[in-house]
């Protein structure tokens, strides 16, 4: 955690959200020249603000999250943009992220595995039109039953601890 904060002010933050890691008592001038020495030693960083001094941290980290109710200029320099003033919602938007992912990549092995399959019959001419080309529709239809099934995921947010996926 990066902040402005003082370090037991931070400590505490960092403590209910599980977090690990705090550089605190950081100007806001310097916030993103910290990004980028995490950055050039490896890390890859998020960052969460909500006012005009968040912008180029916000621009500079990997994922740049901005609160709702924040300034314009975070708003349209984050990545991501958190509907409610809650901070564990950053969890439950990467979460969110993992499973449209794994969604994502599911579907393109099974219609990449589609066509790998069924091309070489139907150019044969092993395969009747008719036949393949509702196949395809079966296999599209596949693919946005498997992205609907996105929306059934259970994506807790974090309550007492750290978050966990159900």
């Amino acid at each position: 955690m990066l902040t402005g904060d003082n370090p037991r002010t931070a400590q505490a933050i960092a403590g209910e959200l599980g977090i690990e890691r705090v550089i605190a008592e950081v100007l806001p001038a310097d916030t993103a020249e910290v990004i980028r020495g995490l950055q050039q030693q490896g890390e890859v960083v998020g960052m969460v603000g909500d006012g005009v001094n968040d912008a180029p941290a916000l621009a500079t980290a990997d994922i740049g999250v901005a609160i709702g109710s924040g300034s314009d200029v975070a708003k349209e320099t984050g990545g991501i943009i958190l509907i409610k003033d809650d901070v564990r919602d950053v969890a439950t938007s990467i979460r969110l992220s993992r499973a449209t992912m794994r969604e994502i990549k599911q579907n393109l092995f099974w219609a990449l595995a589609y066509n790998a399959a069924a091309v070489p019959i139907a150019a044969l001419g092993l395969l009747n039109p008719i036949i393949a080309a509702a196949a395809m529709a079966l296999s599209s239809l596949s693919v946005i039953v498997n992205s609907v099934l996105l929306s059934r995921a259970k994506i807790s947010r974090m309550r007492d601890g750290p978050p966990s996926e159900r």
